[in-house]
């Protein structure tokens, strides 16, 4: 197999056995990952976890301690960020405040002696590309914070990168438009076919854009896996808690109530308040006060206590009749399926 034939098949980012240490702080411990060309990839983890570390190493702003960095094959440990083909979009956006936007865009072929009739053609055509191709004339400064997100992007795909990592890039964001960016960011990256790696503390973020999540905590992955799998068959209660919201039922309670002496999750929409009649055989069932019941439009959040000071939260679905749920204060019965408990490491 030729050398170009082997970076074909090879994997666009690839860490082996990685790890960073800042003082006596081991913010990565021995991080290995695979992403595939073209995927969206989401590191994603609290604060403190290694998730911006990692990309840092990716993107060569900072070195391991010991392991290594592949980019398409080739060991790029030791080499410096310009000459990796990748680009890093931050959450500050980091605009030039006296350039007006496609100057902006085409800072970087710029840096390369490209000639401004060439630079002005490919800053347009990438802001075409973001939708922003009327504004590049405007100053920075006249942008929205949505705009210049979006200005940050075509900045930082004009130099064609293999892959574009983008650090919290939706942070600074209010919620409305970080939603609308989240579809605008995966509709883009499919258009492209480029490899995206993303890192958020957020978790509606990482699952609804990417093809597959690696969840950092203390500086270890806990699990990668899809979105749907992290979601449905988390495999530890940090993973269950924060992808998401779970009930996490530890050992004891759990041997009272299925008769095996192993902690698991259990979603509160699965779980059911039981107003009448006998639930199926096949659901587990207890019993409990009714302490709360929190309105979220959609749904009702109603945490139950339970005869062992447990507290499970049940997500009901919003009938519309402010009567149909006990009141607060209540004994109630709540049931759900035996397979929807997912056992914990």
């Amino acid at each position: 197999m030729t050398d170009q034939r082997k970076r074909d098949a090879s994997p666009a980012i690839e860490l082996r056995e990685a790890s960073r240490a800042f003082g006596p702080v081991v913010a990565l411990d021995r991080i290995s990952l695979t992403i595939s060309p073209g995927e969206f990839f989401a590191l994603l983890g609290p604060s403190g976890s290694g998730k911006t570390t990692c990309l840092r190493l990716i993107a060569g702003f900072d070195h391991p301690d010991s392991g290594q960095v592949l980019l398409d094959g080739v060991d790029v440990t030791d080499i410096p960020p310009f000459e990796r083909n990748v680009n890093t979009v931050f959450q500050d956006y980091a605009l030039f405040p006296h350039m007006n936007v496609a100057d902006n865009v085409a800072y970087g072929l710029r840096v390369r002696g490209v000639a401004a009739a060439e630079r002005r053609k490919r800053a347009l055509e990438m802001l075409d590309l973001v939708q922003l191709e009327s504004f590049a004339d405007r100053r920075s400064t006249q942008l929205s914070g949505g705009q210049k997100q979006r200005v940050a992007l075509a900045r930082a795909l004009i130099s064609q990168p293999k892959v574009l990592l983008l650090d919290e890039p939706l942070g600074a964001l209010d919620l409305k438009l970080r939603e609308e960016m989240q579809t605008e960011l995966k509709s883009l990256q499919q258009r492209l076919g480029i490899t995206f790696v993303f890192v958020t503390h957020d978790q509606g973020e990482a699952l609804s854009m990417a093809n597959r999540v690696a969840v950092f905590n203390a500086g270890r992955i806990e699990q990668l896996d899809t979105p749907r799998a992290l979601y449905t068959r988390p495999k530890t209660a940090f993973v269950a808690g924060f992808v998401g919201s779970a009930n996490v039922v530890e050992s004891d309670l759990a041997e009272r109530l299925t008769g095996r002496r192993q902690a698991f999750a259990i979603r509160p929409e699965l779980i059911r308040i039981v107003t009448n009649g006998a639930p199926p055989a096949d659901h587990v069932v207890t019993e409990g006060v009714l302490e709360n019941i929190l309105y979220h439009g959609a749904s009702s959040r109603c945490h139950v206590r339970t005869g062992d000071g447990a507290v499970l939260a049940v997500a009901q679905a919003e009938s519309g009749d402010a009567a149909a749920l006990p009141a607060p204060g209540t004994r109630v019965r709540i049931s759900w399926p035996r397979a929807s408990a997912v056992p914990l490491e």
